[in-house]
């Protein structure tokens, strides 16, 4: 492997020079790149070592198109078995916003400074905020994919965002984020208004959302088997996706156990006796014991019910159900029960991890009394020191120094 100068004069008499790094890839086959500069084809020349050294060197005629690693990447989500839903959103990914911008650029062309041009013109084509970071998450999956596939050294993608301050974005994100109680989550009040117009089917469907706080998708999936009405406990072991497949839960923390108060263990045996047949025993199927859509759940459930109640327009979706059952497990102790530690708030949730719990509901935790702390964290440092007579030493002396 070399780097060497190499001069030629042109068909109109004009000399021309330039650097050639000549090598031999990890697959035996010699390759040469030419560079205008010196510098640069050193650069070239001590990274192609290490990664030939490593066996992981990409020449850039062997690289494959963006576009074409995204098909690779398709095929491996649909041989992994991922969600039909998540399938979906890899191609729109792929057909809307990469292939139309990058899908001809080079694997071994791809770097930091062009994934950032990339996002560059995401933006600047229209796309808001949220659809950008998940574009550029997809992308980031498509290049750890072709980099298993030795098609790729770098993950231009996770190389751009750790050249930044993610911290300072994330910390910013999340003020920005904070779910409200009374904006983003009913309060207990606005939850007792409504629970008198919860009627016919979905009554027992959208108490346990507000009693249990099962995913929508959850209760689509909820089976007979999995509801022990004599111990109160509701077994999550199953979820139908937006496309009624039933499959497991979202994560192996969302299979879980979550007990329920008498009230919904009471409703929910009273809709057992009338609740329709279903070939898949479904808690809350509908006419045809298929599972329910989650447009009709919402529409002809959830929205009118708020309606009725005098509360409309600020939680019509689902999840706000699931945000006020996680606000009520929190704050416990308001109410008179006993507190519950954070560890148990994810379980129930089923959270794969306690920092989607801290991230998402951190703030809704009782504010620890930092008064009283620091007063017995004085007493047992200062012990029989009487700090009074301390402090007002110091003042004395201190009006000394001003007066002088």
């Amino acid at each position: 492997m070399s780097v060497r100068k190499r001069i030629w004069t042109t068909a109109k008499g004009l000399q021309r020079q330039a650097w050639l790094v000549d090598y031999v890839d990890t697959h035996g086959k010699r390759r040469a790149k030419t560079f205008s500069h010196k510098k640069a084809a050193d650069a070239f020349y001590a990274t192609a070592l290490v990664e030939i050294r490593d066996g992981v060197h990409v020449a850039d005629r062997a690289s494959i198109t963006v576009g074409a690693a995204g098909k690779l990447w398709l095929a491996s989500g649909e041989a992994a078995g991922l969600e039909r839903s998540t399938l979906d959103q890899r191609r729109q990914h792929l057909d809307f916003h990469i292939t139309p911008f990058i899908g001809t650029t080079r694997l071994a062309a791809f770097n930091a400074p062009a994934a950032r041009a990339f996002e560059d013109a995401l933006r600047a084509g229209g796309r808001s905020a949220a659809m950008c970071r998940k574009v550029m998450t997809s992308l980031g999956t498509l290049l750890a994919d072709a980099a298993e596939r030795g098609l790729v050294v770098r993950n231009a993608v996770r190389e751009l965002r750790r050249g930044r301050n993610r911290r300072a974005d994330a910390g910013e994100k999340r003020r920005a984020g904070r779910l409200r109680v009374g904006v983003d989550i009913p309060t207990p009040a606005e939850i007792r208004t409504l629970v008198p117009f919860l009627a016919g089917r979905w009554r027992p469907l959208l108490l346990t959302a507000i009693l249990a706080g099962l995913r929508a998708s959850e209760l689509r999936g909820l089976r007979w088997r999995d509801v022990d009405l004599a111990a109160g406990v509701l077994h999550v072991r199953q979820r139908a996706d937006r496309y009624n497949k039933i499959g497991a839960p979202k994560s192996q923390a969302g299979e879980r156990a979550v007990p329920i108060p008498p009230m919904l263990q009471r409703e929910l045996a009273a809709w057992r006796l009338v609740c329709p047949a279903s070939p898949y025993d479904l808690a809350f199927p509908n006419a045809k014991g298929n599972p329910e859509s989650l447009a009709n759940i919402r529409n002809r459930g959830l929205v009118p019910a708020w309606q009725a109640a005098g509360i409309a327009g600020r939680y019509e979706g689902m999840h706000s159900l699931r945000h006020f059952y996680a606000s009520w497990l929190i704050n416990r102790k308001v109410d008179g029960g006993l507190e519950l530690p954070m560890k148990t708030v994810q379980a129930r949730m089923g959270h794969a991890t306690l920092a989607i719990t801290a991230d998402t509901y951190g703030h809704l935790f009782p504010a620890d009394d930092h008064a009283a702390e620091m007063a017995a964290g004085e007493a047992a440092l200062m012990g029989e020191c009487n700090m009074d007579a301390t402090w007002g030493r110091m003042a004395i002396a201190h009006q000394q120094i001003i007066e002088d």
